[in-house]
């Protein structure tokens, strides 16, 4: 496994891809497969692989960062 990429985000549904490398005594080959978020997100922290969100995708979701950052804060429970 290469990475993951988190692609679109359609009628509230995330779609990503799962890339793949295989090498052999021919070559190398990458593999590009369609795959629930959920699914490669939990391949990729298993094998310490990297998470991306295509730019567009990035751009088009609200920014959580601050709530993330309270909730840290409070330890673990979101301010009313």
């Amino acid at each position: 496994m290469e990475r993951v990429i988190i692609t679109e985000l359609k009628n509230s549904t995330y779609y990503a891809r799962l890339i793949l490398q295989q090498q052999n005594e021919l070559g190398r080959k990458i593999v590009e497969i369609d795959a629930r978020p959920s699914d490669c997100i939990a391949i990729a922290t298993a094998q310490k692989k990297p998470i991306y969100v295509a730019a567009p995708l990035f751009e088009e979701v609200e920014d959580m960062s601050e709530l993330l950052e309270r909730i840290n804060e409070n330890g673990g429970e979101a301010e009313a």
